[in-house]
């Protein structure tokens, strides 16, 4: 099984959740006194990759004592259930408002499927399997975990999805960010920078949230981010700005497109990706034109989805008012 490990500083390894194609999602683990704890579990299929990978630093299943989604959404939590039936000490930690969806996952496996299809559905994911309600520990705003003496502490981060935290590591001062801290693929990346965005993904949008939510992890000074889609980067001033950016760009194409006609989602899409191609070409990336519109189609799509639900939200509330 091709399943390399990226090591990392203070006993953190990256591993490939091999999510639709390789560089999307990536999983953590994190070791302490012969103890791990995996954060993000990616799809029921990459639950293999996660126990070759433990293999290769030495551990068994035993030794995972905390398996904790960053949210609910079935690229983070989708794998959960089946690790938990083969981790026999593991706890699952999660966000309040996501507890119960894990406890019994048949919601959210029917509203993925209606989106997707069955069939595409049970590609892309898999099955979703129940997680015993004694066996989950909810984890609060400000919660913090003794992981075998490394703390972990919990941080309610919305405005990607009301049941998404991040956790702030204090042994490496860094923070697994799940989708707050958007997007930065490594095929993108040069020497001198990275290539980051938002991610805007359905149901619940909210971009005052998600630039509150920043703001208050960049509170924390993190000397690192843990990206789950991908990897570890640096909380530089450009990264920042950049992510910030296209936070305001994306809602400004959003709003560009107020007439709620048949086909809004594709024309928010089209604008997304131009943006996007725009901004890459201001970059060093050497990627040819093809292949940055194929890794960039899937989130175009789900950010124009994202994005046209948002414009609903507002169009709704002024209907009310």
């Amino acid at each position: 099984m091709k399943n390399p490990l990226t090591r990392l500083a203070n006993n953190i390894t990256v591993i490939d959740a091999h999510y639709v194609q390789r560089g999307i999602a990536s999983i953590y683990i994190v070791a302490q006194n012969k103890k791990v704890t995996i954060i993000e579990t990616g799809t029921a299929h990459s639950v293999p990759y996660m126990l070759d990978a433990l293999t290769k630093l030495g551990f068994t299943t035993n030794d995972v004592e905390y398996v904790i989604p960053t949210h609910i959404h079935l690229d983070h939590a989708g794998g959960a259930g089946d690790l938990l039936e083969i981790c026999p000490q593991a706890k699952l930690v999660i966000h309040p408002r996501g507890a119960a969806h894990m406890i019994d996952p048949a919601k959210l496996e029917a509203g993925t499927m209606a989106v997707y299809g069955e069939e595409k559905y049970r590609k892309l994911y898999g099955t979703l399997k129940p997680i015993e309600e004694q066996r989950v520990m909810i984890a609060e705003d400000g919660f913090e975990l003794d992981f075998n003496g490394r703390i972990l502490r919990f941080i309610d981060t919305p405005g990607h999805a009301l049941h998404h935290f991040c956790i702030y590591d204090q042994q490496s001062e860094g923070i697994f960010t799940g989708d707050t801290f958007g997007l930065a693929y490594k095929v993108f990346s040069t020497k001198n920078s990275e290539f980051i965005f938002a991610t805007t993904t359905p149901v619940h949008f909210d971009p005052d949230a998600m630039l509150s939510s920043m703001d208050k992890l960049l509170t924390l000074n993190p000397k690192y981010l843990y990206l789950t889609h991908f990897g570890m980067i640096e909380p530089t001033d450009a990264v920042i700005a950049q992510l910030k950016q296209s936070i305001n760009a994306f809602v400004k194409i959003a709003q560009s497109e107020k007439d709620n006609s048949e086909g809004r989602v594709g024309r928010i899409e089209q604008k997304l990706m131009q943006w996007l191609l725009g901004q890459l070409d201001k970059t060093e990336c050497d990627l040819p034109l093809g292949d940055r519109k194929k890794m960039l189609a899937t989130d175009c799509n789900l950010n124009a989805q994202g994005l046209d639900v948002w414009l609903k939200r507002l169009e709704k509330q002024v209907r009310k008012a």
